[in-house]
């Protein structure tokens, strides 16, 4: 008797981003951002995969997009050289922690040691071993808008759309060495007509929050599990709460487990005055040595019991295996009621999985290692599109997946009036890209005026704004931005001057997209 096997396939998709922040010198905050991400997340992540596909009892599929801020991130060589620095040091302050920390700063001590190795064997080429993962069919590569923009407050002006999607895929490309054919939109936000832009930019699939998917016109047939294509020909897929939840929650979801490491309790606030300034800091901040487990979500970070290794393989086993049980139940429930084959689509940010859960590597790995006793299958969007039946014909719904699920996160009293800014600059920026420019060299100055407009435009800054964190830093960088769009967009006018020397500084801190076209900025 044969067994019946299960239909349907889990598809997690991993959203890797982080702002433009590249500094001259080391021992910026913004610096500290990436390197801790590279640490704890993305070499954790490429080495997770990789382990998985030696094993011929694995099959492991995941989509991961890869914003154009990342990779300019990861190709910097300057950023390069200094990571191994940066974790060098932190070994050395390790060997300091006193004795009652020996298990967990051991193991933080060899985590620290196992990434230098990765990053010592994949030659400082992070991008090139993502790029080989997606040749083997396993990684599905998204592109992302070239800057985080959040789109639907850009509407104004589409060309200035139209910039962020074509210098994403420009740089993807080039990066990558392969055209993207999906893309995660920033915040998974989308309004009416954005599908034309993406289709007439050779993108064909995206991904949405639920009700982008369950109030698109007609309602699908087959809500969330299955994807719809719209009626400009990109295929939508709607993210399963159910299958993130247990994940994503900050209250009842697996990263608040007690035995799992605390975030917000790091060694670089407790640090001398000394030993900061070794590490070329002026006042105590996080520094990405983190000791502490979370205890009890209730108790004050200076209660919290010292982190304990060798109890976590068998939480995060348990917290798998209780993952995988629920997603065979919704499986089998589906196959009773659908005709096609259903798709669990789970999307995250992929620093969830390191960066905010420690443990989250580990958890990956061990729903690839548990997926065959449970008879379920993993698939990447674009290999589900490739073996997929005919989509339904349906207009998404207009969303968003931020706070209250449409656009109030980014456009409220605290980040609103950025938004006339951006507009007024998209528009000088649009007139004289259709209109033309009169001397050749006004090209240079008008390519980094494009840069600044991007960079201006990233949705990180209007969400730190809104958060209330670092505000004034995240202030700041749109002013500064905004501010050198309007010096070179006067030389250009011939209302300012500015030598070569100060143009050649400004490339040189903002030196971004190196194809970046000016005619995608032309008026349509």
């Amino acid at each position: 008797m044969h067994k019946n096997l299960l239909k349907g396939k889990l598809a997690l998709v991993l959203h890797a981003h982080l702002p433009y922040v590249r500094s001259a010198s080391a021992g910026s905050l913004e610096e500290d951002w990436f390197f801790q991400a590279l640490t704890e997340c993305y070499l954790p992540l490429v080495k997770t995969i990789s382990n998985s596909l030696k094993d011929k009892n694995q099959n492991p599929k995941i989509t991961i997009s890869l914003s154009p801020t990342l990779l300019s991130l990861l190709e910097d060589d300057d950023l390069k050289e200094r990571f191994p620095i940066w974790l060098n040091s932190r070994i050395e302050i390790l060997k300091d922690i006193p004795k009652s920390y020996e298990k967990a700063s051991f193991y933080l001590s060899e985590f620290f040691a196992e990434q230098l190795e990765t990053w010592s064997k994949i030659d400082y080429d992070l991008i090139n071993k993502f790029a080989e993962l997606q040749s083997t069919g396993a990684v599905d590569l998204l592109t992302c808008a070239a800057t985080h923009g959040y789109l639907p407050l850009l509407r104004e002006n589409i060309e200035a759309i139209r910039g962020q999607i074509k210098t994403a895929i420009r740089e993807h490309q080039r990066l990558i060495g392969e055209r993207p054919l999906g893309i995660w939109l920033p915040e998974c936000a989308y309004f009416e007509n954005l599908d034309k832009i993406l289709i007439n930019s050779g993108i064909r699939y995206t991904i949405l929050d639920g009700h982008g998917i369950l109030n698109a016109s007609p309602r699908p047939r087959y809500g969330l599990y299955s994807p719809i294509c719209s009626r400009n020909g990109v295929a939508f897929f709607g993210r399963d709460s159910n299958s993130t939840l247990p994940v994503w929650s900050s209250t009842d979801g697996y990263p608040g487990n007690p035995k799992y490491r605390e975030f917000h309790k790091d060694v670089g606030w407790e640090l001398s005055k000394e030993k900061l300034n070794n590490l070329g800091y002026e006042e105590p901040r996080p520094i990405g040595i983190k000791l502490h487990k979370i205890t009890n979500k209730k108790i004050d970070l200076n209660k919290k019991s010292i982190y304990e290794p060798n109890e976590i393989k068998s939480q995060v086993r348990k917290h798998a295996n209780s993952y995988m049980i629920d997603r065979k139940k919704q499986l089998e429930y589906l196959n009773r009621n659908m005709t096609v084959e259903p798709i669990l689509v789970a999307p995250f940010d992929a620093e969830l999985f390191g960066h905010w859960w420690f443990e989250g590597p580990l958890f990956l790995e061990e729903i690839f290692v548990q997926a065959k006793k449970f008879d379920i299958k993993f698939t990447n969007l674009r290999d589900y599109l490739k073996e997929s039946q005919t989509l339904q014909l349906c207009n998404p719904s207009p969303s968003s997946w931020g706070q209250g699920g449409f656009h109030t996160y980014w456009i409220n009293e605290k980040n609103s009036w950025i938004i006339p800014e951006w507009n007024k600059a998209s528009k000088a920026m649009i007139n004289i890209c259709s209109s033309g420019v009169s001397k050749t060299s006004d090209i240079r100055y008008l390519r980094q005026a494009a840069r600044e407009l991007l960079l201006s435009q990233s949705s990180d800054w209007s969400f730190i704004l809104r958060a209330g964190t670092t505000t004034e830093l995240a202030k700041n960088r749109i002013d500064r931005h905004l501010k050198r769009f309007w010096d070179l967009i006067g030389v250009i006018r011939g209302d300012s001057s500015m030598t070569n020397r100060q143009l050649i500084d400004i490339e040189e801190e903002d030196s971004i997209f190196p194809l970046i076209q000016v005619s995608d900025w032309m008026k349509i």
